[in-house]
């Protein structure tokens, strides 16, 4: 018979450990480091069963006549455009995001969506009692929907209790860290739990053909709890971002195998739960009416929607010995770069100053082609002198100065023509036609500080 034997654990890394200690050496975490008990295997030896001889399977080329994968669409359009056009029958979909961010609101509105077209939906919560699923439902207007709905956190009482009819078109467990197994006794919540238990879902999913939706929690650090457990186990991960002080939320596809990656749906938290945006340009920008310097459009790209967004900067005489830099939606070293390279190539004197950057309406931008409208808004707020309001800006600076030309300029500039913007100003050597605007290039960041100081 198996002995038992403890193993120590990261929650945060799942890295295993000889013993308890403080600090994990793998990812760095203080007090994440929890004890599980497992049962540890017959050594080999004499009592060792015989090795079984496998038995050989044919291989095959890279040609295909296969069809892509049947979808089923929820009947929310952003949901179903970050998943690649719907729910794949027998996919495992988990979904993250920062507690009070609206997973559970998302969640519900999809299957209540997708259970008013006809299908199946089935709403698992570990959480809350179905009392307060029902109240929110209700809140939300959906109270009417054919929604399945339990209250559980046991893997074998859900499992009996999927496999006691036909399969449901979707099944949604909210959250996996509540959901324990009996054949562990390791707590809930634990890697060893959140593995276990994920696995015989997603084998129930694969098994039946019903499309499975996990919803994990994420740690301080913003990753799923036990990511190296969960994350290669199903087919596409989805993070749910928000800011506390913004209406608005983003869907974030960060992996999907049966669609793209990198591509956003945009929600606005209303009283009556997420409403779609169907144009997220015009809710990042805004009404922008004041004239002062320092704000400048950038037209970027996430997955395949262009997306405008304003990126605000303030140059100030700096208080303290110390110049101050406070960034928000943007990367503090590009900041740092793109300083660099003004007062390096362009001789304007911009790192001895105090220096603020936002981008409005709280959206994270990671991409590279946002420099030049950075550069822009610093140089513009540094001269005083305010940008035109018509104009759009995307561009990749390098360290010598030169500006390089962004991926898919046609799309961007469609998108700031239907918006009403009449100039973009685009790195020199860019392919794309005007869509009706009014093309300037620009080299390097000389040129771009005379466009921007008004010289």
């Amino acid at each position: 018979m198996a002995r038992a034997q403890a193993s120590f654990v990261c929650q945060s890394c799942g890295a295993v450990h000889a013993k308890w200690s403080g600090k994990c050496d793998a990812c760095g975490g203080w007090n994440t480091i929890v004890e599980e008990i497992t049962s540890a295997a017959v050594p080999a030896g004499t009592g060792a069963v015989k090795r079984v001889r496998g038995r050989p399977f044919a291989l095959e080329d890279l040609k295909t006549e296969d069809e892509a994968p049947p979808r089923r669409p929820t009947g929310i359009p952003e949901f179903d455009r970050v998943c690649g056009g719907g729910l794949v029958p027998g996919s495992a979909l988990l979904v993250g995001g920062d507690p009070g961010v609206g997973k559970s609101t998302l969640i519900l509105q999809a299957l209540a969506s997708f259970a008013k077209l006809g299908g199946k939906a089935v709403y698992i919560s570990g959480e809350e009692a179905m009392a307060q699923v029902r109240m929110r439902a209700a809140r939300m207007g959906l109270g009417d929907a054919p929604v399945s709905l339990a209250s559980a956190t046991s893997v074998e009482d859900v499992l009996a209790t999927l496999e006691s009819g036909p399969p449901p078109g979707i099944v949604a467990i909210d959250s996996i860290q509540t959901i324990w197994t009996s054949a562990l006794e390791a707590a809930p919540g634990t890697i060893a739990q959140v593995r276990t238990a994920s696995y015989d879902l997603v084998r129930y999913a694969k098994a039946s053909g019903a499309a499975l939706i996990l919803v994990g929690h994420v740690t301080k650090d913003g990753q799923i709890a036990g990511p190296k457990a969960v994350e290669h186990l199903v087919d596409a991960v989805l993070y749910f971002e928000g800011e506390r002080g913004h209406h608005f939320r983003v869907l974030r596809a960060v992996k999907n195998r049966f669609g793209p990656t990198d591509e956003i749906g945009v929600f606005e938290m209303t009283g009556q739960g997420l409403m779609e945006v169907a144009n997220p340009s015009a809710l990042f920008l805004g009404d922008r009416h004041s004239a002062s310097p320092g704000a400048a459009v950038f037209a970027g790209l996430e997955g395949t929607r262009p997306v405008l967004v304003e990126v605000q900067a303030l140059v100030a005489a700096p208080g303290y010995g110390t110049p101050r830099r406070a960034v928000v939606g943007w990367d503090s070293g590009r900041l740092a770069m793109i300083l660099a390279v003004l007062d390096a190539r362009a001789g304007l004197g911009v790192s001895g100053h105090d220096v603020y950057l936002n981008v409005a309406g709280g959206l994270k931008v990671g991409e590279p082609a946002a420099d030049l409208a950075a550069a822009a808004a610093l140089v513009s707020s540094f001269a005083g002198k305010a940008l035109p309001k018509d104009c759009v800006f995307f561009g990749e600076i390098s360290l010598s100065g030169d500006v390089r030309p962004a991926p898919q300029a046609e799309l961007r500039l469609k998108e700031a023509a239907k918006l009403g913007f009449t100039t973009a100003l685009i790195p020199t050597g860019t392919k794309a036609e005007g869509a009706g605007l009014t093309l300037q290039t620009v080299k390097d960041v000389g040129e771009l500080a005379a466009f921007a100081a008004g010289k």
